[in-house]
């Protein structure tokens, strides 16, 4: 686990296991890791991605104004198998916004021990799925992309995941917009903010 948390300290992306799916992950809080992430994946930068952070508290660290409605709902929801996507009024993390700079999508997750004892000593990693766009979601090692585990600084192995992503929710409008069923239930998301 020291491994990857000194990876993700110098800058290099990492595999890591998550409460769904393998995740390739970068330091989050200086944009040249994330876009080396972007480029590994092939991702398009107006794409968004998460921010995985170790526990609520390190979330409201990384963007203080999660606070009123957005830290209700951070709170109801997380840790759990959900992105929540919330109001980012301050900007923060612009290089894992994509194209829009005033959300961000944030994730605490029930995380396997060895990826919890990673986020420990860095607190937040930028997050997306460690598959190709438009492959599976890879739920063993072995289903992550051969040249992804070769250009990471460190890859972490908890066997078998459950496969399936996590449940994505806008938060940013008036009403809450599904924009991914996934692992987490949307019935239950929305009756824990009734």
């Amino acid at each position: 686990m020291t491994d990857a948390a000194a990876a993700l300290r110098a800058g290099e992306p990492v595999i890591l296991p998550t409460d769904t799916v393998y995740g390739l992950c970068a330091a989050a809080h200086d944009p040249a890791p994330t876009e080396r992430l972007y480029r590994l994946k092939g991702r398009d930068p107006a794409q968004p991605s998460a921010l995985l952070a170790a526990d609520l508290d390190t979330l409201l660290d990384c963007i203080p104004e999660l606070r009123g409605r957005a830290e209700q709902v951070a709170r109801a929801l997380l840790p759990g198998a959900y992105t929540l996507v919330l109001p980012n009024p301050a900007r923060r993390f612009p290089w894992l916004t994509g194209s829009s700079p005033d959300a961000i999508g944030v994730r605490v997750a029930l995380l396997p021990d060895a990826t919890a004892q990673v986020l420990a000593q860095v607190s937040a990693v930028v997050a997306t799925s460690a598959n190709r766009p438009g492959e599976p979601e890879p739920r063993r090692i072995e289903d992550v992309p051969l040249e992804f585990r070769n250009a990471a600084g460190a890859v972490v192995d908890a066997g078998e995941l459950p496969g399936r992503s996590s449940t994505v929710i806008d938060f940013t409008g008036a009403e809450p917009q599904v924009l991914r069923e996934g692992a987490g239930s949307v019935a239950e998301a929305l009756n824990a903010l009734a």
